[in-house]
């Protein structure tokens, strides 16, 4: 038919197969393949190592992540009694990131731990310098004990060399987290005056004073340091014998974010030691 007609019949054939190699884009699926696969295991790796409660936290909201009851059985259910499945993520994410600053804390009171050991400068401090963490946060403690003067001469609120090395390194470890700060300088209860105006009060503020000053010097920002206060003799270390001169210390506390501030979720997963230098 097409012969009669005079025209010509023209077959275009297209060859199949495409670019291989780098233009192609099958390794990228291979890729991403592989990318999914070693998130997936590294997530089972994370939820095998958490304790019972978190877990029981994460599978909750999992299994019912709208906080509906199952069955067709009366009663109130979660969402009714107050439950919202946004307050339900929020508890559930909350108990994770607080299980996440607790072993960052852990890592710098290991860190702290080894660095005072490994420096001579701080030697025959390490019983004076203590990290614990309590069910609020970070407390660490520069404690005077034996004669009460290893990090400030008796009445003085300058500090000794090496107590100004010993804050710089705490310092420089607090510099890797994320926490606000709340410095506080602390006194026995022994009487103390000079000129009859000033006392352990302003003693107590002058020293939480100076050791703000030592770890602004160590480059950690201004906002973060929200509370820097004095507390005399109201806060004894030990009660029984407020002449104790483990009484007389400087506090350096880090409390738990706990979602105190909307972006506590995103920022935790950013902190920690820095990358190793090439």
């Amino acid at each position: 038919m097409a012969a009669k007609d005079g025209k010509k019949i023209i077959i275009v054939k297209k060859k199949s197969g495409g670019h291989g190699g780098h233009h192609g884009g099958a390794w990228k699926l291979a890729y991403a393949d592989f990318v999914t696969a070693m998130m997936a295991f590294f997530m089972v790796l994370w939820l095998v190592g958490l304790d019972p409660e978190t877990k029981r936290a994460v599978e909750g909201y999992f299994d019912n992540p709208v906080g509906k009851k199952k069955g067709y059985s009366g009663g109130k259910s979660p969402v009714a009694a107050g439950a919202s499945p946004a307050r339900v993520q929020k508890e559930a994410l909350k108990l994770i990131v607080r299980k996440v600053e607790e072993q960052q804390f852990r890592d710098f009171q290991r860190r702290i731990e080894a660095r005072i050991d490994s420096n001579q400068a701080l030697k025959g401090l390490k019983n004076s310098i203590e990290v614990i963490i309590t069910k609020d946060g970070l407390r660490i403690e520069l404690v005077e004990k034996g004669s009460g003067d290893d990090f400030f001469p008796t009445g003085s609120a300058v500090l000794r060399p090496r107590a100004v090395t010993a804050i710089a390194l705490i310092a420089e470890e607090i510099g890797l987290l994320a926490n606000p700060i709340i410095l506080e300088g602390h006194t026995d209860g022994a009487p103390f005056s000079i000129g009859g105006s000033y006392g352990n009060w302003e003693l107590s503020a002058d020293r939480a004073n100076a050791a703000r000053r030592v770890v602004a010097a160590a480059g950690i920002p201004n906002d973060r340091l929200v509370q820097v206060r004095g507390l005399a003799d109201r806060d004894l270390r030990n009660a029984n014998d407020p002449y104790d001169p483990t009484n007389r210390r400087i506090s350096i506390f880090l409390p738990f974010r706990a979602f105190d501030d909307e972006n506590a979720a995103d920022s935790i997963a950013v902190t920690g030691p820095p990358a190793p230098k090439a």
